[in-house]
């Protein structure tokens, strides 16, 4: 009985051009006399693969048709075939497989160890789960026996890619902007997070205050003020409503922070497979007769970040939906020191999507590695 387990030694969450390391253990299991409980495993390979795949209901496939599964740089001799586990799916991207060892001889009890590193290429497309479209990763760990069945265990990896940041240089004069706690030792942040995500770091940290008036037909209805534009997974978006000298009342707000996934025009499957909208989290207010009132949006950290690909393109908005009513509608009469709220309104409602920017977070380095295992 042989057990696998593989160990992933820097975390789950990778960018695109990060070194995946991994330990990966063969253990005999077996008890009893060493000659006839001695496992003999004739070879072992690795492989990272990117399977995109498609909602039924959105056939969308590559311009070289639904069949064209196979990787032009995999052979089927010598690779681990990951499309196979998807037939409604194509490979988007897969490295080349690397031979971990030939013929191990374990004898009961004992085990052995290998280190398996492989690069991610700059080009790999996110993690992502859409409606339209899935990108998942995996590590594919592969063995045999001699004369027995191929076993294969598969870890999971998320990737999360930096749209637009092949244009962005960093000079030795750059300016660190995130915030420091001074009670913490200095250490090199660029050279523990890279480049692109230093530069991350210094776009999300940049506050500048950007106002918006909000109008109808009938007049103002109020003015909005969004403190930044870009924000990290995690981070919580901010911002005011000033209703102070609005000339249209304002019953209701809601705000919604939604992702907008666009198949490009090459791959669409008939015209109205345009767009797809995943709604996450909602800020709700009763606004009537308030003068200011604040907004607070959390990002989730299971989001992913804005990007683009030959297949589809992902974007972030602020989904606005106002209920306002009719000027003088709603004005406070008192009656004996009492306001009554009138019987009926006449309102209309009016939308609104503000773009912004959302990018990858810091990975916090994890304590304990994750670990997956099979036996056979």
């Amino acid at each position: 009985m042989i057990e696998i387990t593989a160990k992933l030694l820097g975390g789950t969450v990778y960018a695109p051009g990060e070194n995946i390391v991994c330990c990966i253990t063969f253990h005999n299991k077996s008890e009893g006399s060493e000659r006839k409980h001695k496992e003999t495993l004739a070879w072992a390979s690795a492989q990272i693969d990117c399977v995109c795949s498609t909602n039924s209901k959105y056939p969308v496939f590559p311009k070289e048709g639904p069949n064209s599964n196979q990787n032009p740089t995999s052979s089927v001799d010598t690779s681990l075939r990951p499309h196979k586990s998807n037939e409604r799916g194509h490979i988007a991207l897969s490295t080349k497989p690397k031979i971990i060892f030939c013929d191990l001889q374990l004898l009961p009890g004992t085990s052995k160890s290998f280190v398996y590193t492989e690069a991610l290429p700059t080009e790999a497309p996110p993690h992502y789960l859409g409606k339209l479209v899935r990108y998942t990763y995996k590590i594919t760990f592969g063995t045999q026996r001699v004369n027995c069945p191929i076993k294969l265990l598969r870890v999971p990896l998320r990737v999360l890619a930096i749209a637009g940041m092949a244009d962005c240089n960093i000079g030795e004069d750059s300016e660190d902007l995130s915030p420091n706690n001074p009670f913490l030792e200095p250490h090199k942040k660029e050279d523990e997070l890279g480049p692109a995500l230093q530069i991350v770091q210094n776009i999300t940290a940049r506050r500048s205050p950007n106002y918006y008036n909000i109008t109808n037909t009938r007049g103002k209805v109020g003015r909005f003020c969004l403190f930044k534009q870009a924000y990290r997974l995690g981070e919580d978006i901010v911002g005011t409503f000033d209703f102070s000298k609005s000339t249209v009342p304002c019953l209701q707000l809601t705000v919604t922070l939604q992702s907008e996934e666009k198949i490009a025009g090459d791959y669409k499957n008939h015209f109205k497979q345009d767009t797809a909208v995943i709604s996450y989290s909602k800020h709700h207010e009763i606004c009537l007769h308030m003068d200011y009132c604040q907004l607070n949006l959390p990002i989730p950290l299971h989001a992913t970040p804005a990007f683009n690909t030959e297949l589809i393109t992902l974007s972030w908005k602020l989904h606005f939906e106002f209920v306002t009513g009719h000027p003088g509608s709603t004005d406070i009469v008192l009656t004996d020191d009492t306001w009554q709220a009138p019987e009926s309104i006449m309102i209309e409602t009016m939308v609104w999507d503000l773009p912004i920017q959302i990018y990858p977070t810091i990975p916090t380095p994890e304590r304990t590695h994750p670990q997956y295992s099979i036996v056979f």
